[in-house]
């Protein structure tokens, strides 16, 4: 499902329809919330079907993702250290 999202993000982009990209987004970071992914191994996947510029837009956006992963971690973290 990830991969899916992925691969159509960029054309959502040149379209202008950002507030599907939105959405795709948000569904990549809950999926990816729930699930260990290898993003790695998705770009490689994609590197066969999608322009280097393209490319370089995934990487972007899940470098984004991965950062608000962590942020959610560390919050997380944080408030259970402070439970009362």
């Amino acid at each position: 499902m990830i991969l899916l999202k992925l691969y159509v993000i960029p054309s959502l982009y040149r379209q202008g329809k950002f507030e599907r990209v939105s959405i795709y987004e948000n569904d990549i970071l809950l999926l990816m919330l729930n699930y260990k992914m290898e993003t790695e191994s998705l770009i490689k996947l994609l590197s066969e079907y999608l322009l280097e510029s393209d490319l370089d837009e995934i990487k972007e956006i899940l470098t984004d993702i991965e950062a608000k992963i962590k942020r959610f971690a560390s919050k997380k973290e944080f408030l259970q250290d402070n439970e009362l």
